[in-house]
């Protein structure tokens, strides 16, 4: 499989080759940044369509994704340019919608074709300060405002759109407005990745993947299915509502993160921001004006940044036991369990998802946990003999904080979009079917057993 003459370029410009004559002979690759790393490639053609299938062999898909998916915007904003973003064939890789840029990632979307030989000869793009493990302090800490923030924002949408009556259910407006944050983040990674890593995983992690929640979506479709609210409708219409629910919240979300990546392309020509470090000539601005640099984030931002995080984690606990009761199931009790439903989300995409190719496993692990726990909190809420107002509250704090930050639809929609149309329509279908199955299990059980009753509620003040 040949590579279009777009991508061609593409590598020519960012290798800073020769290309003599139509037998496509690579002359010798000159590095800008460093003359003593010169490489010498002469492959033709034919040997450049068997690099292709030596490296799509080792599992990267690069020949497929080149010739395939070089126009989806998805894949574009997940990765910069270049093999770095080309192996997202394989959903192993969907765990770096999480997590910032590193320094060889960066490097390897530069210089492609020396993936094959070796990095230690090519130059370092960005500062190694700028690179953070997945686990540091930096990036644990920084899904805490995220986490705070994203579930007081679904909160507030969902009590401004519950009112009677509404044409539009008020869970569809939580994750469109998630997803559409979500995709203009991605879309603007590498620029707020070259300013400071952690404040990605911040927005992506933290705050789209609060605001947006899976397991509230699977418990609406199934209690469509049941007719919980003894609606005055047949069987026919409760497949319907279900139904509906199903494909209007996955449509919405595709179509918000693929708004929010077309809004941060608009976004970067408007302030006419600089190529990033890991950006290609193709996003230079033609702009007359002076491109605006991104710079590194100072010292005291940094730090600023990790330490007003553990505060504002920290206020959660008087917001809880301080402010009126009457507070604790509406918001306070869901911000004490934001951040560990968020960091158990976060641990199980960067552990889980490497280890399967077929469709991001961490992600599908937290959406099933989330919803199965959601099941059980549901349950707990309705049972013969009803909990007190204070561990009322605490359920409800749970569904709301640790089910709804463990669970995310806005990096399910981007996985979805970056997957080939199999492997995405295979995710969906799983995802769906599972998190179902579950809640029929959890909440069906009960039901049949008469331990429950829709109709009783507990109370959350005395």
């Amino acid at each position: 499989m040949a590579f279009s003459s777009a991508n061609s370029s593409q590598l020519n410009s960012s290798l800073g080759e020769k290309t003599e004559g139509s037998s496509g002979t690579l002359d010798r690759v000159s590095n800008n940044n460093n003359s003593n790393n010169n490489i010498n490639l002469t492959t033709t053609n034919n040997g450049l369509r068997k690099l292709q299938k030596d490296v799509s062999d080792d599992g990267s898909g690069v020949a497929a994704i080149i010739a395939n998916n070089t126009d989806n915007p998805v894949l574009n904003a997940i990765e910069s340019p270049g093999v770095e973003r080309q192996r997202l064939s394989d959903a192993e890789s969907l765990a770096s919608i999480n997590e910032a840029p590193q320094v060889e990632a960066q490097t390897q979307a530069q210089y492609p074709l020396e993936r094959i030989e070796s990095y230690e000869s090519l130059p370092k793009q960005i500062s190694p300060s700028k690179a953070y493990s997945p686990f540091s302090f930096p990036i644990i800490a920084s899904l805490i405002p995220g986490s705070v923030f994203g579930v007081l924002l679904r909160l507030g949408i969902l009590a401004l759109m519950g009112y009677d009556e509404h044409s539009i259910f008020p869970l569809a407006w939580v994750q469109a407005t998630g997803c559409l944050i979500m995709g203009l983040t991605l879309g603007l990674k590498d620029y707020i990745s070259d300013f400071y890593g952690p404040l990605y995983t911040a927005m992506a992690t933290g705050f789209c993947g609060s605001v947006t929640t899976f397991s509230s979506w699977q418990i609406d479709v199934f209690l469509s299915w049941a007719n919980s609210g003894h609606a005055h409708r047949d069987w026919f219409r409760d497949l319907i509502d279900g139904l509906s629910k199903t494909f209007f919240t996955l449509a919405i979300s595709l179509a918000a993160t693929n708004l929010g990546i077309h809004l941060s392309k608009q976004l970067i020509s408007f302030l006419n921001l600089s190529p990033t470090s890991s950006a290609t000539s193709s996003t230079s601005s033609s702009s007359p004006k002076k491109p605006i640099k991104i710079n590194f984030a100072p010292p005291l931002f940094r730090y600023s940044f990790s330490t007003l995080s553990v505060l504002i984690y920290a206020a959660t606990l008087p917001a809880y036991f301080k402010a009126s009761p009457s507070f604790r199931h509406q918001a306070t009790a869901a911000l004490l369990f934001s951040f560990p439903g968020t960091l158990t989300r976060y641990f199980l995409s960067v552990k889980l998802t490497p280890l399967l190719k077929l469709f991001p496993l961490g992600t599908f692990v937290a959406n099933s946990l989330g919803t199965t726990l959601l099941g059980i909190f549901h349950v707990l809420q309705r049972t013969k003999t009803l909990p007190s107002p204070n561990a009322c509250a605490i359920l409800q704090g749970l569904i709301d904080g640790y089910c709804g930050c463990l669970t995310t639809v806005s990096t399910f929609a981007v996985e979805v979009s970056a997957l080939g149309t199999r492997k995405a329509w295979l995710y969906v279908w799983i995802s769906w079917a599972a998190s179902q199955i579950l809640l029929l299990i959890v909440l069906g059980t009960a039901w049949w057993g008469e331990n429950i009753n829709e109709s009783r509620m507990c109370t959350y003040t005395s």
